[in-house]
């Protein structure tokens, strides 16, 4: 649904607030950082890992198979295309999949599609050996797990984030949309130890059908933000997967504040605060760029980005990016689209946006 207070004209209507956003500094040029619907994960310290989507490759555009490393050296960040491991292969073209990373340097991969009638079935399991930081040094293993038990439904759009339960982790994936169905309203659990799909009881408000939303990491538990409902309207509700002692509990986030209905945007948490970042709406007067939302009293913010140093027409949506958390920055890596009437349009390269210090 609507939040039936939301405004149109909302940017508008108060002084506005800015974040500054800048080209990242790369090595070299690289045609693969320019691409849409992938996903891109902090795997270790100044190392993102990039996979899937659609884009450059060979002069022409299509969809993308493999993974890129980005590794960050001084305010400098190299770039290389993984081919070093044979069991590579398995990084088969998907698109609008999810790529979650957890501990000592591993991530699963679930999900995404090749074309809307076929999605991709296999979950993957890969490992970085980063060596001594070096380009050179980082190897990359994958293998395709055998998960315990009944899987979900193939899915797209979706979202998998880390949640914990009685000190196990478990990855959560819901939503997304199918072959057969728009939009989806499920949840599931599967067991990071043993890969096993585990039956969680969950209670509390269910969320609306979502695709193309967000979704974090919080207390244990995960926050999902926005996303396209099933009545193909972008949404501007925010909930709150927590865990209890028995399973775990919806919980609505009121925001006090109205905020911009969106999907294909993403989001980080830092400090209690809900940064999600651009995405789509129907409102053509009010572009979705960054919202915060405070978690603990339900206030949002809404904030232009200056795009000044930004050679080329930005676009936040479609889409990833990694909260570096120390320099208090947003790598965006990505973004745009294609159309049969337009063609393709992508961010020429990876962009940091600078977030606020707020108190």
């Amino acid at each position: 649904f609507l939040s039936t207070d939301f405004h149109a004209n909302k940017l508008d209507t108060f002084d506005p607030l800015w974040i500054s956003v800048s080209p990242c500094e790369i090595e070299s040029e690289n045609p693969l950082l320019r691409r849409f619907a992938h996903c891109s994960s902090l795997i270790a310290p100044n190392i993102v890992l990039i996979s899937g989507g659609f884009g450059s490759r060979v002069g022409q555009h299509g969809r993308l198979r493999g993974a890129t490393l980005m590794i960050k050296s001084g305010p400098v960040w190299k770039c290389s295309f993984v081919n070093n491991e044979g069991s590579i292969h398995l990084l088969t073209e998907r698109m609008f999949h999810s790529m979650t990373s957890f501990c000592d340097s591993c991530c699963v991969i679930f999900g995404g599609r090749t074309s809307p009638l076929k999605p991709v079935t296999s979950l993957l399991l890969l490992k970085c050996e980063v060596g001594d930081g070096t380009i050179s040094s980082i190897s990359l293993s994958v293998k395709e797990i055998e998960c315990i038990g009944t899987a979900p439904s193939p899915r797209w759009r979706h979202t998998a984030t880390e949640v914990i339960y009685k000190g196990q982790r478990y990855l959560f994936i819901y939503g997304g949309r199918s072959p057969k169905e728009m939009v989806l309203n499920d949840w599931h659990f599967l067991n990071l130890e043993d890969y096993s799909w585990a039956d969680i009881p969950v209670t509390g408000p269910t969320p609306e059908s979502r695709h193309s939303h967000s979704a974090c990491s919080w207390k244990d538990g995960v926050l999902i933000a926005g996303g396209l409902g099933a009545t193909q309207i972008p949404l501007a509700s925010v909930f709150h997967l927590r865990p209890t002692q028995s399973g775990f509990f919806w919980n609505r986030i009121e925001v006090t504040d109205s905020f911009i209905p969106r999907y294909s945007h993403t989001a980080h948490i830092l400090d209690d605060k809900l940064f999600l970042l651009g995405g789509v709406t129907i409102y053509s007067d009010s572009i979705p760029e960054v919202t915060l939302i405070d978690l603990k009293t339900g206030q949002s913010l809404d904030y232009h980005i200056n795009t000044n140093l930004v050679k080329w027409p930005l676009m936040l949506h479609n889409h990833s990016s990694v909260l570096l958390v120390k320099e208090r920055q947003v790598l965006v890596i990505g973004g745009g689209g294609n159309c049969f009437s337009f063609g393709t349009h992508l961010n020429h390269q990876p962009v940091l946006l600078q977030l606020p210090e707020i108190r």
